[in-house]
């Protein structure tokens, strides 16, 4: 079984030490789902959403996010990103996925940036619509890949 490594000896919370870890370039991908009535799906899709260009402000604020994350995830430690990116795709005539790769050289991983800057960006587009549909649904958060560091490559299968 493995061990919780934010804990101590004492199972208290607890940041833990990178600094003897290896310096490597690491990637993550994760993504979110929103669903949507069909009429928001046509609004978006036409860019006809009053409060402007969707994607836009949802790519703005994924990538905020991402350079964020460690004051918003109490444990996780400050990175230098050195790549966000954020995008958009329809899964179906009323399911929109948000993917957000990030991209890091250093002694962590940056899973937890690209989880939050699909979940933020989902969040965006959901305040940017919830006129037309308070109904929406954020759904499936999750890790889609991630490589580098001593773990390696993971893939969601």
């Amino acid at each position: 079984m493995n061990k919780f490594t934010h804990l101590n000896e004492a199972g208290e919370a607890s940041m833990v030490d990178v600094s003897s870890k290896e310096v490597s370039t690491r990637e993550a991908t994760a993504q979110a789902r929103l669903k949507m009535s069909s009429k928001l799906a046509l609004s978006i899709r036409s860019g006809n959403v009053e409060k402007g260009d969707v994607f836009a402000v949802a790519r703005i604020a994924g990538i905020q996010a991402a350079k964020r994350t460690s004051e918003l995830i109490p444990l996780c430690h400050p990175l230098p990103i050195s790549r966000v990116d954020v995008s958009f795709s329809w899964v179906s005539d009323n399911v929109l996925c948000v993917t957000a790769t990030c991209k890091v050289t250093g002694q962590t991983g940056v899973e937890m940036e690209a989880l939050t800057a699909a979940s933020i960006a989902s969040l965006t587009v959901y305040d940017m619509c919830k006129a037309v549909d308070r109904g929406m649904s954020i759904t499936d958060v999750e890790l889609i890949r991630k490589s580098g560091g001593k773990s390696g490559t993971w893939e969601r299968a």
